[in-house]
């Protein structure tokens, strides 16, 4: 995939023991994605502007607005692609109930989420799915080595959703929420089922990152780097394998490990 059209150059100065030499550096694009629903403004959000059908709907369905893509009558995107538009069946009070009340959340760019905590199911079975602990350790190393915008910027998010047969679906941007619906958005448009895959994700494992998996089923989430008490709460109410620290041939298993087949 060609990703060069979200890169930007300028001009730095790089300082090394003291010493200054103007070079190039290379950054992401940030823009406002104006999400609209059934002609009314919902929310606007900080983001690499691609991915943005995909985009919207993952955060439709993780605020729980939509249950599923067959919600979505039409969706379009702006040619600069900065709005999209989309028409759904809803409920009219959706929107009004999910920001009622606000959170801040701890993601890049300060974003809010609404309150779906009383939305959540319980719906994982610890037995049900089970996966080698050699395919994580491969995936975590697969996944940072494959992360072009990372790689080429340091200033991006990654989420990868892996399912059982070996399909990845991949998305980056400068928030972990916003890979994370992304990736999710771009299953959906595809037809894939998560109820039996694994959410790799950069970044820390906090409350709303594990809340996302759980209203899409998604059983096991891994990162390598720490959950929140909170984040390790939540997976552990509503039966999710929580996964911090998953580096080389090491993890740490803080909920419903049983799904490790070890």
């Amino acid at each position: 995939m060609d990703n060069s059209k979200y890169l930007k150059t300028v001009i730095i100065d790089k300082l090394i023991e003291n010493e200054a030499n103007m070079v190039e550096d290379v950054t992401i694009e940030e823009a406002r994605l104006n999400l609209y629903l059934n002609g009314e403004k919902a929310i606007s959000m900080m983001t690499i502007p691609k991915d943005q059908d995909a985009h919207a709907i993952g955060f439709l369905m993780s605020e729980n607005v939509i249950s599923s893509i067959a919600d979505i009558e039409e969706l379009t995107v702006s040619a600069d692609g900065l709005r999209v538009d989309v028409k759904a069946k809803i409920d009219e009070n959706s929107l009004q109930n999910l920001y009622k009340e606000k959170t801040l959340v701890s993601g890049c760019g300060g974003g809010v989420t609404g309150n779906i905590e009383g939305s959540l199911e319980i719906p994982f079975n610890q037995t049900a799915f089970k996966i080698k602990p050699e395919t994580i350790y491969t995936e975590v190393k697969k996944f940072y080595q494959e992360s072009e915008l990372y790689n080429l910027t340091g200033c991006v998010h990654k989420a990868m959703i892996y399912l059982l047969d070996g399909t990845t679906v991949t998305a980056e941007d400068i928030g972990r929420h916003n890979a994370i619906d992304k990736a999710i958005g771009k299953c959906k448009l595809q037809g894939l089922d998560t109820t039996k895959s694994i959410l790799f994700v950069s970044g820390r494992l906090s409350s709303e990152m594990v809340t996302k998996a759980v209203m899409h089923k998604i059983p096991i989430v891994v990162s390598r780097t720490a959950p929140t008490y909170l984040g390790v709460q939540t997976a552990h109410k509503h039966g999710l394998t929580l996964i911090g620290f998953a580096r080389g041939k090491k993890m740490n298993l803080y909920t419903h490990s049983g799904r490790i087949d070890v």
